[in-house]
């Protein structure tokens, strides 16, 4: 990996990170596009540049970071299952992180349920994250589970899940950003942790990589963030669900065709 390739894959997840269309599985389309998707630091570096984005959130939403013990208490309980599940199923989880084919299926999927989200939740009960209890909060635990498959997006199935137990679409929406903090943190920790046990280290310059991918992951995914919440609490998520069907056909079609991008 080089420096313009890194910037590129920052510039992905920053992007897509917190927008409903699954960052996981368009680094993994953008690094096989680029050939380095068989790389170990490849691997390694579209999880710890996340990082930097769940930074932005923290950044974003500063003062909700340390109004009352409740808030993390929620987060805590809302992450209980990604982290159960994601411990028992690792190795199956690896296996689909490296098939293009299921990202694609995945993301056709999730669009055509963002096209018609908004009409099946029109009547939100709950305006204020506040307002959210540790029995919805675990729900929309569960919901999150799902973006382990590649492609589904966990900002998608997040928002979703709390959508379905009433929340507004911004209230949803942020509530999913604040769940990427723990859950994002520990998937960087888990991995940096795999990484140095399979007896792997650091160049120096691949610690400049890391460290630009954060920065720039950072930067965009502030501005995407911002971006996203006023969107969508105006317009709602049938623009991100014909992308989705859109990306994923052309990746089928590029596969069906015979285009190389397996990643191993």
């Amino acid at each position: 990996m080089n420096f313009i390739e890194a910037i590129i894959l920052a510039i992905i997840e920053g992007l897509t990170e917190f927008l409903p269309v699954s960052s996981t599985g368009h680094m993994i389309i953008g690094s096989s596009l680029m050939g380095i998707a068989d790389q170990d630091f490849t691997k390694l570096f579209t999880i710890v540049i996340q990082l930097g984005a769940i930074l932005s959130v923290v950044v974003i939403y500063f003062k909700r970071f340390f109004q009352s013990i409740n808030f993390y208490l929620k987060l805590f309980v809302a992450f209980i299952p990604a982290a159960i599940f994601g411990a028992l199923l690792s190795d199956k989880i690896d296996e689909l992180l490296e098939s293009p084919t299921t990202v694609a299926i995945s993301l056709v999927i999730g669009g055509v349920i963002l096209l018609f989200v908004d009409d099946w939740f029109k009547n939100p009960t709950i305006h204020e994250e506040k307002e959210v209890s540790y029995i919805t909060a675990l729900k929309i635990g569960f919901f999150q589970c799902i973006a382990m498959i590649p492609g589904v997006s966990r900002s998608a199935a997040t928002i979703v899940g709390g959508m379905s137990q009433k929340l507004s679409r911004s209230v949803a929406a942020e509530f999913s950003f604040f769940l990427a903090v723990p859950t994002m943190f520990g998937a960087t920790a888990k991995k940096m942790l795999d990484y140095f046990k399979d007896g792997n280290s650091f160049s120096g310059e691949q610690i400049n990589l890391l460290i630009v991918g954060n920065i720039v992951a950072f930067i965009v995914a502030f501005i995407a963030i911002k971006g996203f919440i006023n969107y969508v609490s105006k317009r709602g998520f049938k623009l991100f669900g014909i992308y989705r069907i859109v990306v994923g056909l052309i990746i089928l079609i590029l596969i069906w065709s015979g285009f190389d991008m397996k990643v191993v």
